[in-house]
């Protein structure tokens, strides 16, 4: 009996995958432009000017990178991917790639699929893009991967996003001004703070069923990470419409360097927002390598996060365009978030062992100079 399961279940895997690869390879990108072959797109550059979730990448031939950061998790939370595609340019413009990133957050086993420069395009109106077989945009994701590393396969859609809101006559992202100051070494923007999930991956032939799922995406572009930096994001609290995301970092520019913070919380359709450009104050308490406390006031509330780190993947990340940096990465880190008004009244708790978390560099500095 058992046998005739496994078979059972190895049949509909197969009729699963043959349909899958029957849309992707259905699957277009509109409007598709290649990297390599691109010369001038007319207006393309006001358009990524006001719009970070697009390629910024255009004109770029050396010493830069981009990519997205999607993160998926299952309804019963027990499959928790990110998926992380983008390009690569070397300071000297030699070493030339796309990649895309997987990090299990069951097993924290990560994986690099690189692909030559020549098989990555972009959408010139709109978030799309597209790396050899498989294609990421905000709507969508259709995978299909076949190496020596192992095979991934898969369409997933996106539904009902969150979309970053600055609350400000300009959206100019998660950056706000900073968005605009030249020579930074790196740029972030938020895709989704939120949306809803509906597929299935294969990965090395283990199904991920993400219906009624949570996903996340956002985006990192520039030339190097920062030196030394702190982050957390969940959107898979208790309360099923809640999303939170922060980010320090010590930014090298012009020789010297600065230490910065933006994130934001999201709770009951509202975005609470939080920046070293806005009103906002942040204390951080490093207590290990594993535990933090952070304690943000703006005009109105005022939210403690308590974190702890979990199992870690290591991730590749960007020096000058290479990826030739390793940072590890928690995507089952535990969270708790308590919320208060200016008179100290508790108006939410709550808490997530679901979330990304990364501790990166010099990260205690970051204690002494935000103090």
């Amino acid at each position: 009996m058992k046998k005739q399961t496994n078979k059972m279940q190895y049949f509909l895997l197969c009729i699963f995958l043959s349909f899958t690869n029957i849309a992707i390879q259905a699957q277009d990108l509109k409007h598709g432009i290649k990297f390599t072959d691109h010369k001038f797109i007319p207006f393309y550059n006001f358009k990524k000017t006001f719009n970070t979730t697009i390629f910024q990448g255009n004109k770029k031939k050396k010493n830069y990178f981009e990519g997205w950061y999607f993160k998926m998790v299952s309804n019963d939370g027990l499959s928790i991917l990110s998926l992380i595609p983008g390009i690569s340019l070397s300071s000297d413009g030699k070493e030339q790639h796309a990649f895309i990133q997987i990090i299990n957050g069951i097993t924290a086993q990560t994986t690099y699929y690189s692909f030559p420069i020549e098989e990555f395009s972009f959408s010139k109106n709109e978030f799309a893009i597209k790396i050899a077989d498989s294609y990421f945009s905000k709507d969508s994701i259709i995978i299909d991967i076949k190496d020596d590393n192992g095979n991934v396969s898969g369409k997933i859609i996106m539904s009902n996003p969150v979309e970053y809101e600055s609350g400000r006559l300009i959206n100019n992202g998660i950056m706000g001004p900073y968005r605009f100051v030249p020579f930074m070494e790196c740029y972030h923007g938020v895709v989704s703070l939120t949306h809803s999930l509906s597929g299935k991956l294969s990965l090395n032939n283990e199904v991920h069923e993400f219906n009624g799922g949570k996903g996340y995406i956002e985006k990192d572009w520039g030339s190097s990470m920062p030196s030394s930096w702190i982050w957390m994001q969940s959107n898979n609290f208790n309360n099923k419409n809640s999303s939170y995301m922060l980010s320090i970092a010590n930014i090298p520019w012009l020789g010297k360097s600065f230490t910065g913070f933006l994130g934001f919380f999201y709770h009951n359709n509202k975005i609470h927002h939080f920046a070293t450009y806005r009103s906002t104050k942040l204390q951080l308490e490093i207590a290990d390598s594993k535990q933090l406390k952070i304690k943000i006031e703006n005009r109105k509330n005022t939210l403690v996060i308590n974190a702890i780190s979990n199992n870690t993947g290591i991730l590749k990340a960007p020096v000058e365009g290479a990826m030739d940096r390793r940072i590890p990465e928690s995507i089952d880190a535990i969270i708790k978030i308590t919320m208060m008004d200016k008179k100290g009244t508790v108006i939410f708790v709550d808490s997530t062992n679901i979330a990304g978390l990364e501790m990166v560099g010099d990260y205690h500095k970051l204690q002494e100079l935000l103090k």
